[in-house]
């Protein structure tokens, strides 16, 4: 067990960077086999821009909120701890477990943080240049601010990892395999939070049977199941493909990217940073990537309602697909931010979906009810909030005991 090499209480800390927000949890586990208490948690969102939102939350339920400015991820962390040390000396904590967004095909599982390791993930940095550099900045600082606590990289591509290998295959000349061009899925960590949680509410039957999960979040993927093993997904390459997000343009025509810099004054370079930061829902709207703001403008701004209507088209035509890769569908998870607050994007989506057997009771789904289709429906329509710090923890959790049982911890 853990406690035999770390002993008891242990403390993890878990860390989350997305390419403009951080969110960090510290858990406390007093034993083995006692429940994970969440003692701190910190949200920081905006980062970089002239205004960030923080949100401090403890064990208690006591929450705080701070608006100001910060420069980057290391003086989002920095801040962080420094609240944290109020909650607990540092030097206690016994682990630290970062959201590691791409693995490539090198990590399949949860991995102990070496110099070695850390010269892994460099070489795939190219392959997510918008957040491999803020992760390694992160795992730098906070490997120096933490030296004594075992660090562990956990992976938002492992959950996909095995998928059968025609969801793999991305059809170019076969020689860029080699440079690491497959497809490789994302929010892995969120979906495998899903499926745990699905199994726990609905039984294990239903999260073996064919099952898609929609995160909608400000980023966006869905990802298929069956027999609780991933079969296919909506992002591929990058998390900048798939359905359109936040700010991200989803999959588009190659051939855009060549006429572009053909006939504008763009740059590839500025060509991948729009297609990141500049399109989904805040370029089609012109005025937000938060769909919270673009439903109050709706009703007075065509753009923004055809930006919403264009983004619940394309989860509706996910849906449908990813249904084929699976022989159909039993239940349809929503999670993330709009999947669990926004009852109206979720009937939008599975409005004309009723072939499928996808029918929404509005009272339900008004509620954000765990269940939210209704009695004539053949599909379970489900709303289930994620919690991917949860995930890390219990991976690095399970990783310590790994090395433990190995001999290996020290």
């Amino acid at each position: 067990m853990i406690g035999s090499m770390a002993g008891y209480p242990l403390y993890v800390l878990t860390v989350n960077a997305g390419s403009s927000s951080l969110k960090a949890a510290l858990f406390f586990m007093e034993s083995p086999i006692a429940s994970a208490e969440r003692m701190f948690e910190c949200v920081i969102a905006d980062i970089g821009e002239p205004q960030a939102d923080i949100t401090f939350q403890s064990s208690d339920g006591n929450e705080s909120k701070e608006v100001t400015y910060i420069k980057d991820h290391s003086s989002a962390i920095e801040l962080f701890t420094v609240r944290l040390s109020t909650v607990v000396t540092l030097t206690s904590i016994d682990a630290v477990g970062y959201r590691i967004v791409h693995g490539g095909s090198a990590f399949s599982e949860a991995t102990l943080i070496t110099d070695d390791v850390v010269s892994e993930l460099r070489k795939l940095m190219p392959l997510d240049p918008q957040h491999a550099p803020v992760e390694q900045e992160l795992i730098q600082l906070l490997r120096q601010k933490l030296p004594e606590a075992k660090h562990v990289a956990c992976f938002d591509t492992a959950f996909f990892h095995d998928i059968p290998r025609v969801a793999q295959i991305v059809p170019i000349p076969r020689t860029y395999e080699a440079l690491g061009v497959r497809r490789y899925g994302f929010h892995g960590l969120s979906y495998m939070y899903l499926k745990s949680a699905f199994e726990t509410q609905a039984g294990v039957q239903a999260a073996n049977g064919r099952v898609v999960y929609a995160h909608l979040g400000n980023g966006v993927s869905l990802a298929a199941t069956n027999n609780g093993k991933a079969i296919d997904m909506t992002m591929g390459f990058t998390p900048t493909s798939g359905v359109m997000m936040g700010s991200r343009s989803g999959d588009l025509d190659p051939e855009i990217a060549h006429f572009l810099t053909q006939n504008s004054q763009i740059s590839l370079d500025d060509f991948t940073h729009m297609v990141g930061f500049e399109s989904g829902l805040l370029g089609v709207s012109g005025l937000s990537s938060d769909m919270y703001t673009l439903l109050h403008a709706r009703d007075e701004n065509p753009q923004a309602n055809e930006a919403i209507e264009l983004f619940c088209y394309q989860v509706k035509k996910a849906i449908g697909s990813l249904a084929t890769t699976i022989g159909g569908i039993d239940s349809l998870i929503f999670s993330g931010g709009m999947g669990e607050q926004a009852p109206y994007i979720r009937q939008r989506i599975c409005d004309g979906l009723e072939f499928l057997g996808i029918l929404i009771d509005d009272s339900a789904n008004q509620r954000q009810e765990f269940l939210i289709s209704n009695a004539a429906a053949t599909v379970g329509v489900h709303v289930i909030p994620t919690d991917e710090s949860e995930v890390i923890r219990q991976q690095v959790g399970d990783t310590l005991a790994s090395l433990s049982t190995g001999g290996q911890y020290e």
